[in-house]
């Protein structure tokens, strides 16, 4: 650009048969641009492409702990603060969402369902009845209403929210992909042990959360990392004992696709999969659960354990295929979050690769990401990643 500036005469000779050789090469870096007072949130692609993200975070965190936001990655407080913290802000969560309930709440559309549904929305009323006269008898402090969005934010909340609410998904749809799966590509061989939980799992998932999809997947997805950390810890103790000191590289892969689970549920973090209280409940306690009953049926058989998950991932996958089939052009209208353009774009995609063992031999997946459409896309397609994964890993070597 100096070159281009000054006078030629001004130049060395060789310098200025440099300048005029080769043009100027600018090279694009993948980031998120930060945007403006009033401005939403951009993204820039490897290519120089800017890709509008969501404006809104409908996380019940709001944002606080997302992947690659402001402030994450520090050190946690001791472990009796970080409870005392986390104890106040769900009492609060929990007294806000029995006394201001979400007006946007959809009753499921079974009958057990709507029996479900009625006996918590009776549970609510009686709670909500305590907290006002606790906070009466001055027990409980006054309890403030929700705070108030940006003008920016409610714009943009409503219009995407009223999206994200039409979106649909039934249990029929997601069973009738599976049935063309299996009647394509023939049933995965388990023994009733590991059929009878699968099945059980499957099950409550649908009756808690018909006509929920959103909501359904945050909770899959909460207990879809599980396995994987299940499984780092059993290896990391038999190397620790010395009982067995071959399973680095299978650590490496399982952290891998916890890495990739993980960005699965903050995206579906950031779409408000964990808004209501209730879910967060069921789904953080029974992540505690699926961890031991995991670490249980390891020791007892490693080849069993991801025959599990092969269930499970095959199921994720037919439920995500059922979803974007139903919700297609619904979802290519609203715009991507800003953690799955960065986790799906990024300039260095962080162990992208390594947990895709059935494809080691093909190019690296180098998805795109330019709507909400193209992110389901990637995360069905993640999924079928890892049951390939779960295959090789019921193999001898992988």
């Amino acid at each position: 650009m100096l070159a281009s500036a000054l006078p030629q005469s001004s130049l060395p000779a060789r310098s200025l048969k440099r300048a005029t050789r080769a043009s100027l090469r600018v090279q694009a870096v993948a980031a998120p641009i930060k945007p403006g007072n009033g401005e939403c949130p951009v993204f820039k692609d490897p290519k120089g492409r800017v890709i509008p993200a969501m404006c809104a975070d409908y996380g019940f965190r709001s944002g606080a702990g997302r992947l690659y936001q402001e402030g994450y990655g520090e050190v946690p407080k001791d472990v009796w603060q970080l409870a005392k913290d986390n104890y106040r802000h769900e009492l609060e969560a929990l007294r806000r969402a029995v006394r201001y309930p979400a007006p946007d709440t959809r009753p499921p559309g079974s009958a057990l369902g709507k029996l479900l549904h009625a006996a918590g929305g009776a549970v609510s009323s009686a709670l909500r009845r305590l907290d006002g006269a606790l906070e009466g008898a001055r027990v409980l402090p006054p309890l403030q209403p929700p705070p108030l969005l940006s003008e920016l934010e409610t714009q943009e909340f409503k219009q995407i929210r009223a999206k994200l609410d039409a979106l649909q998904l039934s249990t029929a749809d997601v069973a009738a992909v599976e049935a063309a799966r299996v009647a394509a590509q023939g049933d995965m061989e388990s023994p009733l042990w590991i059929k009878a939980p699968f099945f059980a799992l499957c099950w409550l998932l649908d009756v808690m959360y018909d006509n929920k999809p959103i909501e359904k997947f945050w909770v899959l997805e909460t207990v879809a990392r599980i396995p994987y950390f299940a499984y780092i810890s059993i290896l990391h103790l038999y190397e620790s004992l010395g009982f067995w000191r071959a399973g680095a590289e299978l650590r490496k892969i399982h952290f891998a696709e916890e890495w990739n689970e993980m960005h699965h549920l903050q995206i579906m973090e950031s779409l408000g999969g964990d808004r209501a209280w209730f879910d967060r409940f069921v789904a953080e306690h029974a992540a505690v659960f699926y961890y031991w009953v995991l670490i249980l049926c390891y020791l007892v058989s490693p080849v069993m354990a991801y025959n599990f998950m092969q269930r499970v991932e095959l199921h994720a996958a037919d439920t995500y295929s059922a979803f974007v089939d139903r919700n297609r052009a619904l979802l290519r209208s609203v715009p991507p979050p800003m953690v799955a353009l960065q986790y799906y774009l990024a300039e260095d995609l962080y162990l992208f690769d390594e947990f895709q063992t059935g494809s080691r031999h093909s190019p690296p997946r180098r998805p795109p990401c330019d709507t909400l459409l193209d992110v389901f896309l990637n995360i069905r397609d993640d999924e079928l990643e890892h049951v390939k994964t779960m295959a090789a890993c019921q193999q001898s070597t992988i």
